[in-house]
């Protein structure tokens, strides 16, 4: 039914796709399924649903909380959606464009920059995760902040049901107001609900200015002070603001150096001379030139006001790419360090400098040699809270050995640590996953933090679209 090497099961093509990115999450499947279409995809659901067989859907495999991972049953099936590979429409003048789930991230970015337009979403991963994988997580990344979430980057989606019923709702339109928003029940369900197939993306005009400048600050209260006159001067040029503290960089400086060392002016190059930082972009409809004066005035008014005391704007588009490979390397710095308790947190933009505070405060009290290592989109209100093991536990030690002995501490202390943690965001009204989804590794704290009512509607959603429960058991929803 689906041609040759569209199944394999043998445990050797298996592996790769039964362990998440991390590596924390170890399944085990009985097959792994590459359908080559929508319709193809249906009759495999079909058959699934009436045999009560589970399907995992998976992407491009770069989640970050185990929701494409099967259990360790062996008897869950893997479907991939990377053979969904089709452009089914460029439309320039509606400022669209409708692809299949498959396409990565990457490649979505490049098809909008030949049409002259530009597709905003953009985080570490986006040379191998999907779009479909976005969708279904509502990826987030470091433009929410001018762009929204996938979601608002998305008029339209194809979805294939859990009976294997097809719903076209690849509508290009940015007004339909003809009953219930079925787009929005499935993006963001993490694969529970239908495998979305394919969307219609929104795009938009390129700027025709783009600065990136990286700030020294001396905390999470003066980088808050900075946003507040970044947006009261840039309004929607305001692109980017990515806050990273003095800990999260010290990660890139020991495992990264030559990636560190193109903010080390601002930020400083170890130790106690480290400063929190943020790097902000600014993009302008008119030109470069404006682009600058704009951030070169926003910096100037941070500075006076004691926001700031530093900055160092990037001259150049290798310079602007250095000073975000610098953002981004944090998270590869952090997974060569070795095992975390990483938190996907939002809060309220006004209060995430108070959060930092007091969590970092109330961590330290109970943990005094833990590592913080905080960085994210501070703009948007979402902080990746991150917890590192104490760095005295690897002295002497290779990097093996390190490793080994991180591990043991974050086994030993992460459920205490992250209820520490999510129990402060809840007392901020804040949410426990801001862009990273569930899946496995958030399910039981959100269904410990979710009232009765919010559980019980979840609940009826996933028994009336799936009522054998075959997609993605064990994610989100119990």
């Amino acid at each position: 039914m689906l041609g040759e090497g569209a199944v394999k099961t043998a445990p050797s093509d298996l592996e790769p796709y039964c362990i998440d990115w991390r590596k924390r999450f170890f399944g085990k499947a009985a097959a792994i399924l590459f359908p080559s279409n929508t319709e193809l995809l249906a009759k495999i659901v079909r058959l699934a649903n009436q045999h009560q067989v589970a399907l995992v859907p998976q992407g491009g495999n770069t989640g970050l909380s185990g929701g494409a991972t099967p259990d360790s049953s062996g008897e869950q099936v893997l479907v991939s959606l990377a053979r969904l590979q089709q452009v089914r429409e460029q439309d320039a003048v509606n400022k669209t464009l409708t692809v299949e789930a498959g396409i990565t991230l990457l490649r979505v970015q490049e098809l909008a920059d030949a049409m002259g337009l530009l597709f905003p979403l953009s985080l570490g991963a986006e040379g191998s995760a999907t779009i479909g994988g976005n969708l279904a997580t509502n990826a987030g990344g470091t433009a929410v902040l001018r762009y929204g979430n996938a979601r608002d980057l998305c008029l339209g989606i194809e979805v294939v049901t859990p009976t294997g019923e097809i719903w076209n709702g690849l509508r290009r339109l940015r007004k339909d107001n003809t009953g219930y928003d079925l787009r929005d029940l499935f993006i963001g369900s993490e694969g529970t609900l239908g495998f979305i197939t394919a969307a219609v993306l929104k795009l938009f005009p390129k700027p025709a200015g783009l600065v990136t400048a990286l700030v020294r600050v001396g905390s999470a209260t003066d980088a808050l002070a900075l946003l507040q006159i970044a947006q009261a001067q840039c309004d929607a040029a305001l692109t980017g603001f990515e806050y990273m503290s003095a800990q999260s960089v010290q990660v890139v400086i020991d495992h990264f150096p030559e990636v560190a060392k193109h903010g080390a002016q601002i930020i400083g190059s170890a130790g106690s001379d480290l400063s929190d930082s943020v790097l902000i972009e600014i993009s302008h409809p008119a030109s470069e030139g404006a682009a600058k004066e704009m951030l070169e005035s926003v910096i100037a008014e941070a500075i006076t006001q004691g926001a700031a005391s530093d900055a160092i704007l990037a001259q150049s588009m290798s310079q602007t790419k250095a000073l975000w490979h610098l953002r981004e390397t944090i998270t590869l710095a952090a997974a060569e360090d070795g095992v975390q308790v990483k938190l996907d947190i939002a809060v309220p933009v006004s209060k995430l400098a108070e959060f930092i505070t007091e969590m970092d405060r109330e961590m330290l009290a109970e943990f005094p040699e833990i590592r913080l290592h905080n960085f994210g989109h501070f703009g948007d209100g979402n902080l990746h809270y991150n917890l590192g093991a104490p760095q005295s536990l690897a002295k002497g030690l290779s990097a093996e050995q390190r490793r080994a002995a991180y591990r043991t501490y974050i086994e030993q202390n992460e459920e205490r640590l992250r209820r520490k943690v999510h129990d402060r965001v809840v007392a901020f009204n804040g949410s426990i996953s801001a862009e990273h989804g569930l899946g496995q590794l958030r399910k039981a704290e959100a269904w410990r933090i979710k009232s009765s009512v919010e559980l019980g509607l979840m609940k009826t959603i996933k028994q009336a679209l799936d009522p054998n429960g075959i997609l993605n058991p064990g994610k989100v929803i119990s």
